[in-house]
């Protein structure tokens, strides 16, 4: 059996007003910092041997990543940043109010948008460039994601880089972003289309999956739930 943990990172500045993240590049809060000690005791409570970790580009889910390895005594570990993990891009959206956003479009659309697995939010008129992003394909740039979007540019990253180490029996630690993880967690779970709306994945709680030799899902705990 080998163990695959899952953690959206601690509350940031764009959680706390409530507004469209995406891939802008907010900083955590202190409540954020707070949630992401608490999953790194928690985790270290399960001593766990990780031997690697992977996050995405985006310093929440990196500064989420560094609390939580310190507080496992495991700072040592490889830790792996890619694009692929990103939050989904909101598009248009990105910077609005959620409020707001249910005010202009109304709250069915916005549901949609926001849970729904193939729809597409209002895109931006051109994509933006970052530096972040510099050496990399410009087709990776996007003008905003619907889930299954987002997924497949997840998907590759988990099949290359998680998996294999999964097979030798190393157990994984992912630290990333809220629609990112449900995407992996509705393939983990086999959820359809339909039924990842329902799906949510807290800050900073801690995901744990116990797979077996084929990587088939044997036990999932949450912790402090």
């Amino acid at each position: 059996m080998v163990k695959l943990v899952l953690l959206r990172h601690g509350e940031s500045v764009a959680n706390q007003q409530n507004t469209y993240t995406g891939w802008s590049d907010v900083p955590l809060t202190a409540k954020g910092r707070a949630q992401a000690e608490q999953a790194g005791a928690q985790l270290a409570a399960q001593h766990i041997p990780f031997t690697a970790v992977h996050t995405s580009i985006l310093q929440r889910a990196i500064v989420t990543a560094d609390i939580v390895m310190d507080a496992i005594d495991q700072l040592y570990l490889p830790i792996h940043k890619s694009w692929r993990l990103n939050e989904r891009h909101y598009g248009a959206l990105r910077g609005m109010n959620k409020d707001h956003s249910r005010e202009l479009f109304g709250q069915a659309q916005v549901a949609k948008w926001r849970r729904g697995y193939s729809d597409l939010p209002p895109l931006l008129a051109h994509t933006e460039t970052d530096r972040k992003y510099a050496g990399l394909p410009a087709s990776i740039l996007t003008r905003g994601e619907s889930l299954a979007l987002a997924w497949q540019r997840v998907q590759p990253y988990y099949e290359d880089m998680v998996v294999p180490r999964l097979r030798r029996n190393e157990n994984q630690l992912i630290v990333a972003h809220g629609s990112t993880l449900r995407a992996l967690i509705k393939y983990l779970d086999q959820i359809s289309d339909a039924d990842i709306d329902k799906v949510e994945v807290g800050n900073g709680v801690p995901i744990i999956y116990t797979l077996d030799e084929r990587l088939h899902v044997v036990h999932k705990e949450l912790l402090g739930q």
